[in-house]
């Protein structure tokens, strides 16, 4: 496989699309005249190194349809008619996975928001937690991409972080909420206001998915490369369990990365939700 095939090259009529979302976005006369090193920039940011490539999107939207069907088992699980229902299983399953993500969520957010909030902004946090870790996950599988990696996933993550940030602020304080923008002082109030600006609507999105998109990058380069390296030594000199170290690191890699992404996005919506308060 190439550096941007995946599974999904398999499948009949996937270059067609392919094409066809290129000719669409036009995405070719976007990057060509463009110098050489803003090419480079941009490559490593939106994950095309020679053409435009729509792997990304396919493996994200893989990953949310398998969750939507894990979501709907656990669900049942928990719904059916089982008198044992209320204990924990015997095996680790798709229930013990969703039911330790969530305490695990709850639990940082409590500390991070506060119990109300916690309960309150669980749906929306475990909803990122689950599909940034899976994501990111999904990448120490041959095979596979993790979308993370790249900006365009990231951006559209800290987006929705930042618009929800903004919702809830006004909804809590109404156009009260402007004042966090200005400052308690008037005569600084223009300069908090651009600084403010930049931070929240700049600096904070950009900050989110940079951090992940570089980690998950370079986490991911690391493993492509172990892995064309080991595989033809494994049959000779390299015992087959040489890469397992790395896959390991890899998985520490993803969970921490979850875990920074989704706790920044706690304290900006606890900070929104609890501004009033200060």
């Amino acid at each position: 496989m190439g550096g941007h095939d995946t599974w999904f090259s398999y499948l009949p009529g996937y270059f067609n699309l392919q094409e066809y979302a290129a000719h669409y976005l036009h995405r070719e006369a976007v990057v060509r005249p463009w110098p050489g090193w803003a090419r480079q920039i941009i490559t490593v940011a939106f994950g095309s190194q020679t053409s435009f490539s729509i792997a990304h999107v396919c493996v994200a939207l893989f990953v949310a349809l398998l969750l939507a069907a894990l979501a709907l088992r656990f669900a049942w699980l928990l719904r059916r008619g089982n008198p044992d229902r209320l204990l924990p299983a015997r095996r680790f399953g798709v229930r013990n996975f969703f039911e330790l993500v969530i305490e695990a969520t709850l639990s940082i957010a409590e500390g991070v928001m506060g119990r109300h909030n916690a309960e309150r902004f669980l749906p929306l946090i475990g909803s990122y937690v689950f599909f940034i870790l899976c994501n990111n996950v999904i990448g120490l599988v041959p095979g596979f991409l993790p979308p993370t990696d790249t900006l365009k996933t990231n951006l559209a993550l800290s987006l929705l972080v930042l618009l929800v940030t903004i919702g809830v602020g006004f909804k809590e304080q109404g156009f009260g909420y402007l004042k966090h923008f200005v400052g308690p002082v008037w005569y600084v109030a223009p300069l908090i206001l651009v600084i403010e600006i930049i931070s929240q609507l700049l600096v904070r999105p950009l900050s989110l998915a940079i951090r992940l998109m570089g980690n998950m990058f370079a986490d991911h380069t690391l493993l492509g490369t172990i892995q064309r390296l080991t595989v033809p030594l494994a049959l000779f000199v390299v015992p087959a369990l040489f890469p397992l170290p790395f896959y390991v690191l890899g998985l520490l890699v993803c969970v921490v990365q979850t875990l920074v992404f989704s706790l920044l996005g706690m304290i900006y919506i606890g900070e929104a939700a609890a501004h009033e308060s200060h």
